[in-house]
């Protein structure tokens, strides 16, 4: 913690220990407790038939075998408590599905704005304070509704009336060149010991910019001095750090018992030996390591050191879990989507499938050892990174509730998985991919295709597809698309340039899916917006990157190898995306069926056209996810219009929408507040620097007008 951060407190609050710029309201805390979820059977067997045919009809026999355990007369098992928004994905399972229903498809258009709170972080002084974003998603405990920007100030809100009752500041450097501006919350943790009573026997834990974990007293906002120094734990201790302000915490780390468990976000195409993607679980008492996994190899007794040169891996970095874990408390597990090895667009350095990178990994949470894994991008050359949380439900296989995980990825595919085995319960074929044509590269020959629908189309991107408003701009596009290499999903990067699609922003991003059990669907915000990348050399990247020909491109060095990249989206000479709309949807995936209930637009070009330009529901790219409620609604904001808003869960169909502030770049969440219990709506708008959306500081409820609750 930063010497000069002082300690500073409302009036009444008393003093706070030094480190954290901490201020505190009066308040009559509300004990909120959660359930206990039923448990679902046993662990199924570690043996692992050869394939995913084999492995259903195993997994079958185990399950009919157990059925008097694992079935009842009910349909499924329910997930935890879903009533209220204890945890980042909305309950243990991050399943984003509430079971409140006061809003409901009858009465959502009567929405109306209840509170609005400000946190008063603009970015001022912040060295990136274009790239600031805000896309928390609170989380309801203890009574309070707790919240975090991304400078990572910490704020607890009476979730009623939207009144502050503490605010932490942990003070990061402000001067400092962050990876990211960004953190997605915080997450929350209460003693067993009966024994333990006072301060910190609830706590808050987030990650900050500058890799630190904090712990913060729930009622006051205090740091709990028990927990590492002075109530916190610095992540970058035994670690290589390459650059400053390039390791850090994004998103809210994952609770199993006593054990804070913390990945990592990692700045990428720096370089190859980039910082390790190490997962650590502290003890939420005293901070002490408990125990660490790196997905890359760093010995040959390490489980993925068979696939890998271990001399070219001890250069390696990255294979990171940066996007949101998700704990099994029943069977003791932590299941993480983890990134690419470093660097992201060239792999000549890193030869091999790169085994545990891109990968779901479902680790023992006691210990931190290898369960199981899937690796669902071999040698990624795309930057497509496993960024949505694991969601946990029951599946039905032929009939019998299944314990699964269910994965999103950038590239439109959904795959799904025993939970404690790994084994697939939908199919999952290797299929050849285009080859590379660049010195060095070794693209991995096939990858694995899910049998579900793709949410996102790859097939090749042809010149007729070219898209534009005129005959002009549309050639100028037909050219461009000719000029690139483009074979469909898994081109590898070439030096002529290559269309990516799906885009390294997705697919689905970080904002995840909703799974709505009972339906069997998945909902997701969806992107189609192609991207180019190019490879050259460091003199082509040093003179083009210092060009204003390029205002849209990004470049990085990916130093160690022979090439830098230059990335864009492809766009045309006016700016605007060279493929047909939609550029965003929103989809409903029936997993009993196995096929796409609904797909609809998702964003309009609202505020971003000139005025005499009419407004279109073509379809944005988004940044954020959506939820679902027992109210037969989905609410997602995410798209590039502002706009929040609230969708038929049987048919897609827009029922009510609400122009914010600012950017709805975050997952909404809901949950029950006050003496009635009524429902509220809760969702940040600040603005997303990637996206260029309107920058602000909101956290807006909705809730509905008195009388309106009543269902139809």
């Amino acid at each position: 913690m930063p010497a000069d951060c002082d300690a500073v407190t409302a009036a009444g609050g008393g003093a706070a220990p030094t480190g954290l710029a901490h201020r505190r309201a009066p308040s009559r805390i509300m004990p909120h407790m959660r359930c206990p979820h039923a448990g679902r059977g046993g662990r199924a067997g570690a043996s692992r038939p050869a394939s995913a045919a084999e492995a259903l009809r195993s997994l079958l026999v185990r399950l009919m075998a157990a059925l008097p355990c694992l079935a009842s007369s009910d349909a499924l098992a329910q997930s935890p408590d879903a009533s209220d928004w204890g945890y980042y994905g909305g309950d243990a399972f991050g399943q984003r599905f509430s079971s409140l229903d006061e809003i409901n498809r009858g009465n959502v258009s009567r929405l109306k704005v209840v509170w609005t709170y400000r946190t008063g972080e603009l970015g001022a002084g912040f060295t990136r304070a274009g790239k600031l974003t805000f896309e928390a998603t609170p989380v309801l405990a203890f009574g309070l509704l707790y919240v975090e920007t991304g400078t990572n100030i910490v704020i607890a809100l009476d979730p009623e009336s939207g009144h502050e009752r503490w605010r932490v500041d942990p003070h990061i450097d402000r001067a400092r060149h962050y990876a990211e501006a960004s953190s997605r919350g915080v997450s929350v943790w209460e003693s067993t010991d009966a024994g333990q009573t006072g301060l910190c026997r609830r706590r808050i834990f987030t990650g900050t910019l500058d890799a630190r974990l904090l712990a913060l007293d729930a009622q006051t906002g205090r740091p709990c001095v028990d927990f590492g120094g002075s109530g916190q734990v610095d992540l970058t201790r035994g670690l290589r750090i390459r650059d400053v302000g390039a390791y850090l915490v994004t998103s809210p780390p994952a609770v199993y018992a006593n054990a804070v468990i913390v990945g990592s976000a990692i700045g990428d195409n720096r370089a190859t030996d980039l910082e390790r993607g190490v997962i650590r679980a502290f003890d939420a008492r005293s901070g002490a390591q408990l125990w660490s996994f790196d997905p890359l190899p760093d010995s040959a007794s390490h489980p993925a050191a068979a696939d890998w040169d271990l001399a070219q891996a001890a250069g390696t970095g990255a294979g990171n879990a940066w996007g949101v874990m998700t704990v099994d408390e029943e069977h003791g597990l932590v299941l993480l989507p983890t990134g690419s090895a470093s660097p992201d667009f060239y792999g000549g350095r890193r030869v091999g499938s790169n085994r545990f990178a891109n990968s779901l990994l479902a680790l023992d949470a006691r210990s931190g050892k290898l369960v199981w894994h899937r690796q669902l991008i071999h040698h990624d050359l795309w930057d497509y990174d496993l960024a949505a949380q694991p969601v946990l439900g029951d599946i039905e296989v032929q009939g019998v509730p299944v314990p699964a995980v269910i994965q999103a990825t950038k590239t439109g595919m959904l795959y799904v998985f025993e939970r404690t085995g790994g084994q697939p319960l939908v199919p999952i074929t290797e299929r050849p991919v285009p080859a590379s044509h660049v010195p060095g590269e070794q693209a991995w020959p096939t990858q694995p295709f899910s049998s579900l629908p793709a949410l996102t189309p790859q097939r090749p991107v042809l010149p007729s597809d070219a898209w534009g408003l005129t005959f002009w701009d549309r050639g100028k596009c037909r050219d461009l698309i000719a000029s690139l290499r483009n074979e469909g999903i898994f081109t590898p990067p070439d030096t002529r340039g290559t269309l990516l699609s799906p885009g390294y922003i997705g697919g689905v991003n970080w904002g995840g899916m909703a799974f709505d059990e009972q339906r069997q669907r998945v909902i997701a915000a969806v992107n189609h917006l192609p991207m180019v990348v190019t490879l050259m050399s460091h003199q082509e990247l040093e003179r083009e990157g210092r060009s204003e020909q390029f205002p849209h491109s990004e470049f990085a060095p990916q130093t160690g190898t022979p090439y830098g990249i230059r990335r864009e989206p492809l766009l045309s000479p006016w700016d605007l995306p060279c493929t047909a709309p939609p550029w965003g949807t929103l989809v409903s995936v029936d997993l009993r069926r196995a096929r796409i209930v609904w797909q609809v637009p998702l964003g309009s070009t609202e505020g971003l056209t000139p005025w005499f330009v009419p407004s279109r529901d073509f379809g944005m790219p988004n940044m954020g996810g959506p939820i679902a409620t027992d109210g037969e609604l989905v609410f997602v904001s995410a798209a590039m219009d502002s706009y929040l808003r609230a969708f038929d869960i049987e048919t897609g169909r827009e029922l009510w929408k609400y122009k914010l502030p600012a950017g709805g770049q975050a997952t909404p969440m809901t949950y029950r507040a006050g003496r009635d219990q009524h429902q509220y709506l809760v969702i940040s708008a600040g603005g997303h620097g990637g996206l260029g959306t309107p920058r602000g500081d909101y956290l807006i409820a909705f809730a509905l007008p008195a009388g309106a609750a009543a269902r139809p």
